[in-house]
């Protein structure tokens, strides 16, 4: 019966392609990444009052929770973020150019067909675009279901590579913690200033990821660089964000550009993130003093 049920979603989903020519979607999008790792760096932190704790969370939020609209064909995607007008006391400037490096700020396209993504990426002004090949995802498909809106969506798990051109996908490395709430214990607060960020986290190599997809909707597209089922995916979690959808609208009145992206120097994902890892360690440098040598241009390593 499982076997029959896939069989049968897959010949809608043939059918549908060959038939939906002008086909055209928007779905709408909601990110939430746990804080709990950024936040935890303010325990024991004995200067740091309970309200300047919520003040900082508050600020940092932002990052954390977004909006996101997915405009889809039957063989392209693009994926950006909600525009949304800064709250006052936001911070503005710096924590705009943070939340551009944690999956937020440029358009992302996605073509399906010819296996490539595009991403238009930021950092300090310096305008990339990452242009490489879609990433394969092998899913295994599991007997559940569950209803998300009016839809009927299946589950799916799989393992896929990390995304290294978002720092939210970074992890403490062993200990790493430990070591900060000694240095806070003792109240070394020079040597906790000159802990090197970059020697206590690391980028994993895969994530395991859950999707719910529904085959009422047979395009083989998601939010990011989720796709690979025969239905739009709807849901997408990877333990510590989850992207879950909230509204959908089906061939609207006004439709949308769904096109390559041009703007931009152009990297491939594995460049951009030798990019980014290294403006991080200049920011660590410049945060600890004469070490850093001041702030260097922008451009590859």
């Amino acid at each position: 019966m499982k076997n029959f049920t896939f069989y049968v979603i897959t010949l809608l989903f043939s059918v549908f392609l060959s038939h939906a020519q002008e086909f055209q979607g928007e779905a709408v999008y909601e990110s939430k990444t746990s804080m709990e790792d950024a936040t935890k760096q303010l325990d024991g932190n004995k200067d740091i009052t309970p309200e300047m704790r919520k003040m900082i969370e508050e600020r940092m939020r932002p990052m954390f929770e977004k909006t996101f609209i997915l405009h889809f064909d039957k063989t392209a995607s693009v994926y950006e973020e909600e525009q949304k007008l800064d709250a006052p006391g936001q911070g503005g400037g710096m924590f705009k150019m943070m939340s551009s490096m944690m999956g937020g700020g440029g358009k992302h396209y996605k073509n399906i067909k010819d296996k490539r993504i595009l991403m238009e990426k930021d950092i300090f002004g310096k305008e990339f675009l990452v242009d490489d090949s879609l990433p394969a995802i092998k899913w295994k498909m599991v007997n559940e279901t569950k209803k998300i809106g009016n839809y009927t969506c299946f589950k799916a798990i799989a393992s896929m590579p990390v995304d290294k051109t978002n720092l939210m996908n970074m992890r403490p490395k062993k200990g790493a913690e430990e070591k900060i709430k000694k240095l806070q214990e003792e109240g070394k607060e020079e040597e906790l200033r000159k802990t090197n960020f970059m020697d206590m986290v690391e980028m994993p190599e895969a994530v395991e990821i859950t999707a719910w997809y529904t085959p009422e909707i047979p395009i083989s597209q998601g939010p990011g660089n989720y796709w690979g089922l025969p239905g739009l995916i709807l849901e997408v979690s990877d333990g510590k964000t989850m992207i879950l959808c909230s509204k959908i609208v089906l061939n609207p009145k006004d439709k949308a550009e769904i096109k390559e992206l041009k703007k931009g120097e152009k990297v491939t994902q594995e460049e951009f993130a030798e990019i980014l890892m290294k403006k991080m360690q200049e920011m660590q440098e410049m945060r600890g003093g004469p070490r850093g040598g001041g702030h260097r241009g922008m451009g590859r390593p």
